[in-house]
């Protein structure tokens, strides 16, 4: 499964990740840091990434222009890059039915500190 990162999210996820989301990149490896939320889109698109971000920016691309790319929107507010990478990997099972059903574009993860 093939994920890129917003700025919004540390490039640093990337190290800590398993096996699972091999392939993955950022905003920042990608020389997309300063780019537009629509050039990072459309990079997604062209190159089959599903965008994970912390904000609503993205979810609001797709209700415009349909997806692909897909959006997983973490809705967590502030959480350690450690803290991230352990949601994406306890949801990783409903990641990957999310990323195999042609009806949904956005897939949300609401958790609240603890």
């Amino acid at each position: 499964m093939k994920l890129i990162f917003d700025q919004n999210i540390s490039h640093r996820i990337l190290k800590i990740l398993s096996d699972q989301f091999i392939g993955s990149t950022s905003v920042k490896t990608e020389n997309l840091i300063d780019s537009s939320d629509r050039v990072i889109w459309e990079f997604a698109k062209k190159s089959n990434y599903i965008i994970v971000t912390q904000d609503s920016d993205f979810n609001d691309l797709n209700s415009l222009y349909g997806f692909p790319p897909k959006i997983i929107w973490i809705r967590t507010g502030n959480l350690r890059t450690e803290k991230i990478a352990d949601i994406l990997e306890s949801h990783f099972s409903e990641i990957q039915d999310f990323e195999n059903n042609p009806d949904f574009g956005c897939f949300e993860i609401l958790t609240f500190k603890s």
